[in-house]
């Protein structure tokens, strides 16, 4: 009897490109090892995806709808940028290596043209002008990718540090800072004696930052209105 082929469609290869990416990385993604996770051939992909970067701004369009789909726009500019950058974070960090899928995407793909047009209706009320709302999403959006991309980074980083050869024990670390000289290392050992680096990744970091952020945005808007 004739083996049976997978039944596949457009969704089940997207969730396996999440399992994938979820799993290796994206810097092991590839189509033919996609198509092993589908119990397919990898041409059977091209009648769903013209190429690999095709099948990332899918992916990146998908992330974009979610986006769109969670933030709720209310208030002044100051908190729907508040709650875009909430947002984009919390989606981003729920779908592996989607920030570097969006960094890596042009607005090809209808949902993140939606999600670009969205982010500068945030500041479409503000006095600066049209180059300047540009660059303050940027800005902002910018701030998120990267917050949310150092974040699993360092975790992967960590993961494999611990499966190699283990980490420094904080005596040791502290060892290590005590035998450097305060000019190469007096800020860096203050800060590591008193936990602050372990604020990284929290909430409350990702929260000052975009304080930050706005507060430049709104020293821009009153200088134009001086």
């Amino acid at each position: 009897m004739k083996k049976q082929q997978p039944q596949i469609s457009e969704d089940k290869i997207l969730e396996a490109s999440w399992e994938l990416l979820g799993e290796d990385g994206i810097e092991k993604f590839s189509l033919r090892r996609l198509a092993d996770r589908l119990g397919i051939q990898a041409p059977s992909l091209y009648w769903y995806f013209k190429s690999k970067q095709n099948l990332y701004y899918r992916l990146a369009n998908q992330v974009s709808k979610m986006i769109m789909e969670e933030f709720r726009s209310e208030g002044d500019w100051k908190e729907q940028l508040t709650g875009l950058a909430v947002t984009v974070r919390s989606v981003l960090s729920r779908y592996p290596c989607s920030t570097q899928l969006m960094m890596m995407t042009l607005p090809h793909e209808p949902d993140i043209i939606r999600f670009t047009n969205r982010m500068l209706l945030c500041v479409e009320s503000t006095p600066l002008e049209q180059e300047q709302k540009l660059q303050a999403v940027l800005t902002l959006v910018n701030y998120v990718f990267y917050f949310v991309l150092d974040d699993y980074q360092h975790q992967r980083n960590v993961s494999d540090i611990l499966k190699e050869q283990g980490v420094p024990t904080d005596g040791e670390m502290i060892r290590l800072l005590d035998s450097m000289s305060e000019t190469d290392a007096g800020l860096f050992r203050t800060m590591f004696k008193s936990g602050l680096f372990e604020l990284m990744g929290t909430d409350g970091a990702f929260e000052f930052g975009v304080k930050l952020i706005l507060l430049g945005i709104e020293q821009v808007i009153k200088e134009r209105e001086k």
